[in-house]
């Protein structure tokens, strides 16, 4: 607590001038309006948002896409769900039961919850009451994304473990890990965000930029976020946890009708959840463009006006998703998961030291010679020998381990192949890495049959 009484006495006045959001004038029925809303808002987009990525994937392989169903095939997104409620639901013999059922309303229902603090505009009028068009809002809204995210991945790995099957099992195994990797990776590029607004309210963060947008500041941090939101909804080209190519359908495999819906509605509102939250966080919220925001007075820029902004920016991230769906191919699982903890993490971990030492010059905490921390007072010159320490361990681990990788490497470059019988379990097995194959012993190429050839065909079969 000390270390936080700290921190808010240190932050001038300029850097919580920013006022949060004031539901002062929103009684609870207007809450419940407000919630009702979000859901249609999100219900609506998702059920647009399948549609609309069909279309586009269609005319970047040069097909129409659905084009059938309703007005352009407006419509194919609704047959196809009241084809799914019509499906029969099949639960497997060893499935447990509970959990079978829970993961899928899980999965579901947290990708809503997260939604809740994100500001998608300042104040309306809404049945004579001048409220933010948000849903609620809390000093670690932000934090509030992360940890909902968390929950959320429990539902992926209770529906591969309730199963009963390998290939689920394995899908939820491959989700854990992932999100683990790529949440760390994502709470630390939010880090410099914070620090350039100096709170962690989402409304008070949107108020923050209204002079810059923290795009152009924490420019690192957005490319790492735009990756790890990508790793965190399961998308292609890190959809590891369901790829079909190798276990089928993945943690889903054994869903059907509608519990599978529930998981295919989880991941496209992850999706608008994570690009809100960039919004929110990069792209100044709410707030019309630079040149847009200056027009009349900023008669364009807050209001009903305020959600347009917001809905074309989210949609921006969307268009995102799908162009990266359509171009890139799928990353191997060691890939994707050395880029997270040898790549992404360390290189946040630096950039997040050198934009905390930036935000104490600009505010004047290194100007004046000593810092408070913790209760005590430290010079200048000690935090920056901190800083050089700290960076000279973090390079120095970074060439330590890829040391070891390249020696790992050359000691199996060095070993000699082992020698395999692909014939040795009754059935042709090809080679896995470091193996080569000999050839099959007497006996079983004695036994093995022949192909029968024009002179006797039906002895060399029986053969």
């Amino acid at each position: 607590m000390s270390l936080l009484a700290t921190a808010a006495q240190a932050v001038p006045a300029a850097v919580t001038d920013n006022p949060s959001a004031d539901f002062s004038d929103t009684p609870w029925w207007l809450s419940l309006v407000k919630a009702v809303l979000l859901f249609v808002y999100l219900l609506l987009s998702t059920l647009l948002v399948i549609w609309f990525e069909r279309r586009v994937i269609g005319r970047m392989q040069q097909r129409p896409g659905p084009n059938r169903t309703g007005k352009f095939g407006l419509l194919q997104t609704l047959a196809d769900g009241v084809k799914l409620a019509l499906k029969e639901d099949v639960v497997p013999r060893n499935a447990d039961k509970i959990m079978f059922w829970l993961a899928p309303a899980l999965a579901g229902a947290m990708a809503f919850v997260s939604f809740a603090i994100i500001p998608l505009s300042n104040g309306v009028w809404m049945f004579g009451h001048f409220t933010p068009l948000q849903l609620t809002d809390t000093p670690i809204a932000a934090l509030l994304v992360l940890a909902v995210a968390g929950v959320g991945a429990y539902g992926i790995v209770l529906a591969g473990w309730s199963s009963g099957s390998t290939y689920p099992l394995l899908g939820g195994l491959r989700s854990s890990a992932q999100v683990i990797s790529y949440e760390i990776a994502m709470g630390l590029a939010l880090v410099a965000v914070f620090l350039y607004a100096g709170s962690m309210s989402t409304s008070q963060i949107v108020t923050a930029q209204k002079g810059l947008w923290f795009i152009i500041p924490a420019f690192f941090s957005f490319v790492v976020y735009v990756i790890t939101m990508v790793g965190e909804t399961n998308r292609l080209p890190f959809d590891l946890a369901e790829g079909e190519g190798e276990l089928t359908g993945g943690f889903h495999t054994e869903y059907s009708s509608l519990k599978f819906a529930m998981f295919f509605l989880g991941e496209y509102v992850n999706m608008f959840t994570v690009s809100a939250l960039a919004t929110t966080l990069f792209l100044g919220g709410w707030q019309a463009p630079p040149g847009i925001a200056a027009i009349g007075d900023g008669m364009f820029n807050g209001g009903w006006w305020g959600l347009f902004w917001f809905t074309a920016k989210l949609w921006a991230f969307v268009f995102l998703f799908v162009w990266l769906r359509g171009s890139l191919p799928r990353v191997r699982y060691d890939q994707f998961m050395k880029l997270g903890w040898k790549v992404l993490i360390p290189t946040t971990l630096v950039w997040v030291v050198m934009v905390a030492f930036i935000r104490a010059s600009e505010l004047g905490f290194l100007g004046e010679g000593r810092v408070s921390l913790l209760g005590r007072e430290y010079s200048r010159a000690t935090l920056f020998v901190i800083a050089c320490i700290a960076l000279l361990v973090l390079a120095a681990a970074w060439m330590w381990d890829s040391r070891q990788a390249r020696k790992k490497a050359e000691r199996e470059a060095d070993r000699p192949a082992e020698e395999v019988d692909p014939f040795a379990g009754g059935h042709p097995v090809p080679p896995l890495p470091g193996q080569r194959l000999v050839e099959p012993a007497p006996a079983l190429a004695a036994a093995r049959p022949q192909r029968a050839t024009d002179d006797h065909p039906t002895e060399e079969i029986r053969g």
